[in-house]
């Protein structure tokens, strides 16, 4: 993924799911000029800075 998808999923009003080493994860944060995420990992609430490309976008979330 890229730093500018980060962001966008940030601000983003849908809830887009993002994996990192195949985990769901949520992102806190993103430094465009470093290419990094603050991240949780959705499992265990594990606060992880990890570089962007290293995230994938797994696609929408649809509401109920």
């Amino acid at each position: 993924m890229q730093a500018k998808r980060a962001s966008e999923i940030i601000n983003s009003p849908d809830t887009i799911e993002v994996l990192y080493n195949n985990a769901p994860v949520w992102i806190d944060s993103v430094d465009e000029n470093k290419q990094v995420a603050g991240i949780r990992l959705l499992e265990t609430g594990s606060v992880l800075q990890v570089p962007v490309s290293e995230l994938r976008e797994a696609g929408r979330i649809p509401l109920h």
